[in-house]
């Protein structure tokens, strides 16, 4: 019912910014919760951050202050935006999706990937120096 498509990964040179897109169609009764994965070779998917239905955001602890999401409401898409990469940002990152309660609430577990049950093909990130 609901189709995630990862875009704005590529190549970058470390210090250098990327703001990764994720565009959101289909139909869905609720409000929708959104959230971003990412995952470097060899190692576990781990959450970045959340975007809950009422707009606001939360952040993995290890990450904090790294890492911005915002949404942008006229064109259903939601952004990961990141200055000042360095070499350990390089990963495959994933857009999430999880429909909101019928009030409007999101997961308790929020950086948990169990908790969501739409995912984009992902958009791979290489950081160089």
């Amino acid at each position: 019912q609901v189709h995630l498509v990862e875009s704005g990964g590529g190549s970058v040179q470390a210090g250098g910014s990327l703001r990764l897109s994720c565009e959101v169609s289909g139909y869905i009764n609720s409000g929708i919760c959104m959230a971003w994965f990412r995952q470097a070779p060899g190692k576990e998917r781990e959450g970045v951050g959340v975007l809950d239905s009422d707009g606001s955001t939360d952040y993995e602890y290890s990450v904090k202050g790294r890492f911005t999401i915002s949404k942008d409401k006229g064109k259903n898409t939601v952004y990961l935006q990141r200055n000042r990469l360095n070499l350990e940002d390089s990963g495959m990152y994933f857009c999430a999706a999880a429909p909101a309660s019928r009030t409007g609430l999101c997961p308790i577990d929020r950086m948990g990937a169990g908790s969501y049950n739409y995912w984009g093909q992902g958009t791979q990130v290489t950081v160089s120096s």
